[in-house]
């Protein structure tokens, strides 16, 4: 067989690799490597400010491992992503972007770079941020993924799913939503600069600024948002959630996971501390699982109501017999919750709510409790079905039996000894562009929630004539 000539392999380079150079032929790099490989996870600080209810995002040194988690089997949103990763690489400098193992494997070849991906139990500690394109259920999947974990990386949510109403951004400000995470906290007090003529930071700031210049962010072309401005961030409630059996053993590693994009994905098993970012946690065996919406216990197939014992920081609170019984988050009351009659919160409100699914009791009603308010769930021996399921956001569950227990508080979320706050889901909170600040009547704090519960809750939606 001959030899390929110089042109034939040119040929063969810029079929494979369309946005290859005719001039070229370096082969375009289409790999995916292992993110063992990269660098520790940075961790940003989150701090108070007297003018909002919400924390700014202040990063010590520019993000650089990213995981990018799109809906899955939605091919327009997989090529948004593709567009939002491709646009983020060539942009900003050093970026490492990393994928779940389904998703790389079906968007690298659409990607002139290097992706990474691994085990999903390798990301507590290599990624910085997360950034979700898809609906509510996407951004759970992505904090599925943290649920062992007290530290959760900030959470860029694009709203292209069914309902979105925990999604903040439009995909079309993806530009916008990246530049404000990524240089938040660079505090770099330089004007903006646009179009191809830009110019780095350090050649245009004056004597004044000088004390707003953080050097890490030297190399970043025009995108200064000035000394003032950050991204904002919600810390989102979490549940801690324990399984144990009627000897008093937890169970958690039992409880099997439903995620469609890992499937196979196991607890892992170990003895020993792990440090992720500046946290040492306790060891795996002997964590709490972590829920964002709701522990929700139910009986299933069973053709026979539950029968499940009560009990609230060791005192019985009431024997409930229904279909099943909810205990949620804020975030979680316009979830599972609301659609069983539950009360709305909102995300701020420190509590955790008790909600019966079609309690046979028409005096049984939902409950609102202190989020440090410890509840045991027992399954009574009055039970005729023998087992009944229990699920953690959707993401985890196990079938649990007569004598057995789940034990559910609410996170500890707030200050630490240096300032800043930890605990929680940290979720990049849209910040209103130049037109939504002209409007009147609600808090700029408050404008997604509320903008939600109207626009896609439809809260208290006139009905009739006259509406």
């Amino acid at each position: 067989m001959p030899r390929p000539t110089i042109s034939q392999s040119r040929l063969f380079l810029i079929a494979r690799c369309p946005h290859a150079q005719s001039f070229s032929i370096t082969p375009c790099r289409r790999e995916i490597l292992d993110v063992s490989t990269l660098p520790d996870r940075i961790s940003p600080k989150y701090k108070q400010s007297a003018a909002s209810s919400l924390l700014s995002l202040q990063w010590p040194e520019p993000p650089r491992n990213i995981l990018i988690i799109p809906k899955l089997l939605a091919p327009k949103v997989t090529a948004s992503a593709a567009s939002f990763a491709t646009h983020i690489h060539s942009e900003y400098p050093n970026l490492n972007l990393v994928f779940e193992h389904r998703v790389a494997s079906t968007i690298h070849e659409s990607l002139p770079f290097p992706i990474y991906t691994s085990d999903p139990g390798q990301f507590p500690a290599k990624i910085d941020l997360v950034t979700t394109l898809g609906g509510d259920g996407t951004i759970l999947r992505a904090a599925s993924l943290f649920s062992l974990h007290t530290s959760v990386p900030p959470i860029l949510s694009f709203s292209m799913g069914t309902l979105g109403f925990l999604g903040e951004w439009k995909f079309e400000e993806y530009k916008r939503a990246w530049r404000e995470v990524y240089m938040s906290g660079s505090r770099v007090a330089v004007t903006d600069l646009q179009g191809p003529h830009t110019q780095v930071a350090t050649n245009s700031r004056s004597e004044e600024d000088e004390s707003y210049l953080h050097n890490n962010w030297d190399n970043v072309h025009g995108k200064s948002m000035g000394p003032t401005r950050s991204s904002k961030i919600l810390l989102r409630h979490r549940l801690k959630v324990g399984v144990y059996d009627a000897a008093g053993v937890n169970m958690n590693e039992q409880l099997m996971p439903t995620s469609t994009a890992e499937p196979r994905q196991s607890v892992q098993q170990s003895s020993d501390p792990q440090s992720v970012g500046d946290v040492v946690e306790q060891p795996l065996a002997s964590r709490p699982f972590h829920a964002v919406n709701e522990l929700v216990i139910h009986r299933g197939p069973n053709p026979h109501l539950a029968i499940i014992d009560v009990y609230v920081n060791n005192h019985f609170l009431t024997e409930a017999v229904a279909d099943g019984i909810l205990i949620s988050t804020p975030t979680g009351s316009t979830a599972y919750s609301l659609s069983a009659g539950g009360s709305i919160m909102h995300p701020l409100v420190k509590t955790l709510l008790i909600t019966p699914i079609c309690a046979r009791s028409l005096s049984f009603r939902p409950l609102g409790l202190p989020l440090n308010s410890k509840v045991v769930l027992k399954l009574s021996e009055k039970n005729r079905g023998r087992e009944l399921e229990v699920s953690i956001d959707g993401k985890r569950r196990a079938g649990v039996t007569i004598g057995m227990e789940i034990h559910v508080e609410g996170e500890t979320v707030g200050r630490t000894p240096d300032g800043s706050w930890a605990g929680g889901v940290p979720c990049v909170i849209r910040s209103p562009s130049k037109a939504d600040s002209e409007r009147d009547g609600i808090a700029e704090d408050d404008d997604g929630w509320v903008g939600g519960l109207i626009g896609l809750l439809k809260f208290n939606y006139p009905f009739g004539e006259g509406q």
